[in-house]
């Protein structure tokens, strides 16, 4: 299918989506949402496809939310407020009405703020490969990524206070796991920028590459990781997203669950016959 919004090239098992629309330096608006959530849900269910590389058209991996609907969103509620249409800021009242909003908004079509979500809910491997800004949203995009690498130019912002906004992305969900309170909400309080090498120092990302290099070594990394047993990297995600929800005893227990079922996988018996055999390397793996 022919995307405007997006880009995808499928190289050994890597399906490589990049983010495009660069009049807006790859803001994310809705029709750039709506692609992604397509081409996700294609990704998830080809098993040919392992590894998910998400990046950006040079100069940015993604500005943000496309700003361009603000100021009408705004001067709506304005408008509604006016006529009475809004409800008094009752606190938690007014919290349930807005949850209530929420929840009707997500049933009429997928949402800008919720293609964190479902990178994070992806059951493949992905990486982030930050070649520019990525600020507020997507921030929150390289974020839902397993794995971020970032080039020496590529930096980070939670953006969203310089709007006079929370991070409504899921960062404040994310970040505290990745890089502790002191750090995200210093992050979150002030907006500001976090390049690569300091982004490798905290924890925010895993490699920093020299931007000629970046898209070289994270396919090279992702090519790496799709060569390996895909079971057993989907059931190694689900237990670091479960367990860190548990008690050790409890992580222990899903974690005996889950090798149960990867000793039945025919990727383990490849394995284990590659090590009798007295092979080097990784095994020939078939990702069933």
């Amino acid at each position: 299918m022919a995307y405007e919004f997006i880009k995808t090239e499928v190289v050994g098992g890597v399906l490589v989506l990049t983010m495009h629309d660069p009049p807006t330096r790859n803001a994310l608006g809705p029709d750039m949402a709506a692609e992604m959530f397509e081409r996700l849900d294609e990704f998830e269910n080809n098993p040919e496809e392992r590894v998910l590389l998400l990046t950006g058209t040079a100069p940015s991996f993604c500005s943000g939310a496309n700003v361009r609907g603000f100021r009408q969103r705004i001067d709506e509620r304005e408008g509604a407020a006016a006529a009475g249409a809004e409800p008094e800021p009752l606190t938690w009242g007014k919290m349930e009405y807005m949850l209530g909003r929420q929840r009707r908004a997500e049933s009429s079509g997928p949402r800008v703020n919720f293609v964190p979500l479902r990178i994070h809910d992806l059951q493949k491997p992905s990486i982030a490969v930050v070649n520019g800004p990525a600020a507020g949203v997507g921030c929150g995009l390289a974020l839902s990524c397993d794995i971020r690498v970032v080039g020496e130019t590529g930096r980070l912002s939670e953006r969203f206070v310089l709007n006079g906004l929370i991070p409504g992305d899921g960062s404040c969900w994310q970040l505290p796991k990745l890089i502790g309170t002191s750090n995200t909400l210093l992050l979150q309080y002030t907006g500001d920028w976090m390049g690569g090498e300091d982004a490798v120092r905290i924890g925010l990302a895993s490699q920093c590459f020299p931007d000629e290099r970046l898209m070289e070594g994270a396919l090279e990394l992702a090519t790496r990781i799709a060569g390996g047993p895909t079971v057993a990297h989907s059931l190694t995600k689900y237990l670091v997203q479960q367990s860190m929800g548990l008690t050790f005893r409890e992580a222990l227990e899903l974690a005996t669950a889950a090798q149960e079922h990867v000793r039945r996988t025919e990727d383990h018996k490849i394995a284990v016959q590659w090590f009798l055999d007295k092979n080097r390397g990784m095994p020939p793996f078939v990702g069933r």
